[in-house]
């Protein structure tokens, strides 16, 4: 991806020209097309009824455009509120969970997936964290020696939410297939920032926000479940699209959509479809090139910053947008207020967003930075002189 490129692709994005946007793992900037498909939509609606302009080849295209990029079929594909709200449907349809059944999570599990597992322990499942190799990510060794006949689940938060880290999902899968395990990826982070491929991952559910790298809205994400997956869960919510009438009783859907509900906001699936037809069109191998050229460069130049601790994961040839912070004398929340003061924008993650991790290092909260390649050096610079005049205690 070169200069002209990114040029053209800030360009149609109007959040470029206002802030210099470090926060895409919270929430990226979507394109003005991306906004016009939300806004023709709700036009329709206005103008001709919204039940009159709920038009399926809007649903048809998103469904596609995401099978196209995660190497999946259309059907094997549901479309959910949130990303947590997609993970707690395929978690809670996996029960009911018996006594000393076994969970098995890397340290670096999310915690609204964290959240819905406790359910399960409750019941009497086992939650056990799989050690960490010498470089931080999950230990593919120590799984192997985990495994039993007892493990029913093995969860993995692909890219934490609290650093550069990437899990090795891809291995993790290879054994859990082997095994005959259920196999969960959280690819929050992961979807519009490297190439996802479930096929190759031997995922049985997978899921991501939209409005993260994909750069889709709010309010949007994608649950992908394997078709050999399907017929093991039980949606534990049902209504006449997930379990439509059959004319002897409700039968429920062969595919992903058993899932989904007869109301969706319409115009938020024109605007991700949209955000993923131009993730295809980049290509997640150019976009994946361009973050870690960038990010990796950044990183360099953090460590030179007085008072300035990098808590990244992972090998350092190997890691993601994503890069964890603390800068001395400053509380991350209120280095995240003082940037967004000069249009600079980061992100803040406390213990609750990844609790296991975080209480593991002994952080309290870390300060996040997250590259997209929409980010240019031009901007690098900017947030580097911000962080440099703080971090010499100089003030902004």
């Amino acid at each position: 991806m070169n200069r002209a490129e990114v040029t053209h692709l800030r360009a149609a994005t109007p959040g470029c020209a206002r802030v210099v946007h470090f926060n895409h793992a919270g929430a990226s900037l979507p394109s003005q097309a991306t906004l016009d498909a939300i806004l023709e939509q709700l036009q329709r609606e206005a103008l001709g009824g919204p039940m009159e302009a709920a038009d399926q080849n809007v649903q048809a295209r998103a469904r596609t455009s995401a099978a196209t990029l995660l190497n999946g079929a259309p059907e094997a594909i549901a479309f959910a509120s949130s990303g947590s709200a997609a993970w707690g449907m395929a978690f809670n349809a996996l029960g009911p969970w018996k006594t000393g059944e076994r969970i098995l999570v890397g340290r670096h599990e999310w915690g609204g997936n964290l959240a819905c597992i406790a359910r399960a322990v409750a019941a009497g499942a086992q939650l056990e964290v799989i050690p960490c190799d010498e470089s931080g990510a999950v230990s593919v060794t120590a799984l192997q020696q985990m495994i039993d006949p007892q493990v029913k689940l093995i969860a993995l938060t692909w890219l934490p939410a609290n650093g550069g880290l990437i899990n090795p999902a891809e291995a993790i899968g290879a054994l859990a297939r082997e095994h005959g395990i259920a196999y969960f990826i959280d690819a929050g982070q992961a979807l519009g920032q490297l190439p996802c491929d479930v096929q190759a991952l031997n995922c049985d559910v997978l899921k991501g926000a939209g409005r993260k790298f994909l750069r889709g809205p709010r309010g949007t994400a994608l649950l992908y479940i394997r078709p050999g997956f399907m017929q093991r869960l039980k949606p534990t919510q049902l209504d006449v699209l997930s379990a439509p009438w059959d004319g002897e009783g409700f039968a429920l859907r062969g595919d992903a959509r058993r899932f989904e509900t007869s109301e969706v906001s319409v115009a938020l699936l024109a605007g991700l479809a949209n955000a993923l037809e131009e993730c295809n069109a980049l290509g997640p191998a150019n976009i994946r090139q361009r973050i870690d050229s960038l990010s990796q460069d950044l990183r360099k130049r953090l460590v030179t910053l007085p008072g300035l601790t990098l808590h990244n994961l992972g090998p350092t040839d190997h890691q993601s947008g994503l890069i964890a912070f603390t800068l001395k004398g400053w509380d991350s929340v209120e280095l995240k207020q003082r940037l967004a003061q000069h249009g600079i924008n980061i992100g803040a993650n406390g213990v609750a967003y990844t609790p296991l991790d975080m209480q593991a290092r002994g952080l309290e909260s870390i300060a996040r930075i997250a590259v997209s390649y929409l980010n240019t050096e031009e901007e690098i610079e900017v947030l580097l002189g911000h962080l440099r005049e703080l971090a010499e205690g100089g003030g902004v």
